[in-house]
């Protein structure tokens, strides 16, 4: 007995496991014989079904193992409530180019004007562009590596967090700091410097620092490598959370206070040659 086109078609599919290419055979037929369209583009209906189906379930693992759920996108992002954001910045950093430069994007500004929201966003993006993307709190960071070196794993699991394409550490300044979890955040940085992008969302200025970390010396050492290829993007406005209930909050507590500017990096190389009066 001769073994039908369509027959052969769907053993290959279930060979390849191309599960949704099978789903929707019949209906791609009878289209194909109905004339809606042509052979060719029967074919491409196909793939293209099999290939949305697999990407999506890709992103959807991915997104969960980066920790990036619940979702946030850019397209959800409310930036007339926020006019201080410069929207196209936002978009330009979209296009993941800081990525490939290995830079820190630092989000500044009160609670509940965005930066996390904006940090997973682009998080997400970069997920859907096929890149390793990880996101923790700093306090899970630090609690994680203090943990690690009591077990003696801390070097491997600095190699975790400096593995993916883009860390994000979320929420710097919320909770005290030791000095021995700052030391140990601080060599994970260093294990990233110029070798991977990361985004940092903070509530206070990196005047700051030194109270956050308890520790002026490994602030200053964290932001000298933070800051030497690094976007600082701050958010001045109110929380977006509390919207809805401005009236009820006290009138000092809505006022926002400005986040330090942030000070000019360290020049590197030589310092150059002065010139002494006598020359």
């Amino acid at each position: 007995m001769t073994v039908s086109a369509t027959t052969r078609i769907r053993e290959s599919l279930i060979g390849l496991r191309m599960t949704r290419a099978m789903e929707v055979l019949d209906h791609t037929l009878q289209r194909l014989e109905k004339g809606e369209i042509s052979a060719l583009e029967a074919v491409d209906d196909l793939l293209n079904e099999e290939y949305s189906s697999r990407e999506g379930r890709r992103v959807g693992v991915a997104l969960t193992t980066a920790r990036l759920t619940p979702i946030k996108t850019l397209e959800s992002f409310d930036f007339s409530f926020q006019p201080s954001l410069d929207r196209n910045r936002i978009m330009a950093l979209a296009q993941l180019e800081f990525i490939n430069r290995s830079e820190v994007v630092h989000f500044l500004g009160p609670p509940g004007t965005g930066k996390s929201h904006l940090a997973t966003a682009l998080g997400v993006a970069a997920v859907k562009a096929g890149k390793s993307v990880y996101r923790a709190t700093l306090a899970e960071l630090i609690d994680a590596l203090v943990k690690a070196e009591r077990e003696g794993r801390l070097a491997e699991k600095i190699r975790f967090y400096a593995r993916a394409a883009l860390l994000i550490v979320d929420e710097i300044g919320y909770l005290p700091i030791s000095s021995g979890g700052a030391n140990l955040f601080f060599q994970l940085v260093n294990a990233r410097y110029e070798k991977g992008a990361m985004i940092l969302t903070s509530n206070r200025g990196f005047a700051e620092w030194a109270d956050v970390f308890g520790d002026p010396v490994v602030a200053t050492a964290l932001l000298d490598r933070l800051l030497h290829h690094a976007v600082v993007v701050q958010i001045e406005g109110a929380s977006y959370r509390l919207r809805s209930h401005a009236d009820l909050i006290p009138e000092h507590v809505r006022a926002n206070a400005p986040i330090s500017p942030p000070p000019p990096p360290k020049k590197r190389g030589r310092p150059a040659k002065t010139r002494s009066n006598d020359e």
